[in-house]
């Protein structure tokens, strides 16, 4: 039996490559994608080794205007089909806010983080045969329930993906389910202290972070509900339901 085969945006490094292993180990094929390069890390070598899965990496910048079409015509050709599963997690994270907000900040934004994702969606709405139904899982952030001041062009294109769950879920319906994952802090690169990591854990109602393991379980999940379409689930430890008005990078010094 030919395994299912799923794309993942982003799919090399960071949460992007656990949501790829934990694919891996529930047995689907992966196409994954990278900007610059599709070299998965080290962890996620492993678990495509250990699981003799059949993978390949695609490399597509999406600030190119024909890229998700490209991409997904490189993944046909291929793996001779079109993805069971997509997983758009691949986002850009600037740091702009209302006082120097400009045009190319938001359209960059708005492009790679909403645009892609939807045209990725709707192409393969397109592509998928009749009677068949794939799975779409948009992966947003837990500040579009409450939004900040921060990052203003990342949080805007955030709210405009999140929109697009429910939106795409009605309108390709036929053809997709889509869900979201919308997670909270979970890695960081070095600019958060222990002391400030730990401050910040204590805001959190569930007195914890997630970890890219508890999105990649999500992602899991909403790949294979089949009764389940339209829906948001928040893998935060609560933030959402406390409203921060800052960016968890200015909090939790004291």
């Amino acid at each position: 039996m030919t395994a299912s085969l799923a794309l993942v945006t982003g799919g090399v490094r960071r949460v992007g490559a656990a949501i790829a292993g934990k694919l891996a180990q529930a047995g689907y094929a992966l196409a994954l994608h990278g900007h610059s390069d599709a070299e998965p890390d080290d962890d996620l070598k492993s678990i495509l080794s250990a699981q003799k899965t059949d993978w390949h990496g695609f490399v597509a910048d999406f600030d190119e205007s024909n890229a998700p079409i490209a991409l997904l015509a490189e993944v046909r050709a291929h793996f001779g089909r079109t993805p069971d599963v997509l997983v758009n997690s691949a986002s850009i994270f600037g740091q702009d806010d209302a006082s120097n907000i400009d045009a190319k900040s938001l359209e960059q934004h708005l492009r790679v983080n909403v645009m892609v994702p939807v045209l990725l969606a709707t192409e393969l709405a397109k592509q998928t045969a009749s009677g068949q139904r794939a799975a779409v899982v948009q992966i947003l952030d837990q500040r579009v329930r409450n939004p900040n001041r921060d990052q203003l062009s990342y949080t805007l294109s955030k709210q405009a993906l999140a929109e697009s769950v429910r939106t795409l879920a009605i309108a390709c319906a036929e053809k997709l389910r889509v869900n979201g994952v919308a997670p909270g802090l979970t890695l960081t690169a070095g600019e958060y202290g222990d002391k400030q990591l730990a401050n910040i854990t204590e805001m959190m109602p569930l007195d914890r972070l997630p970890n890219p393991d508890d999105i990649a379980e999500a992602v899991l999940y909403f790949a294979q509900a089949d009764a389940v379409t339209g829906q948001t689930l928040c893998v935060d430890g609560g933030a959402n339901l406390r409203a921060f008005d800052r960016d968890f990078l200015h909090l939790g010094h004291d």
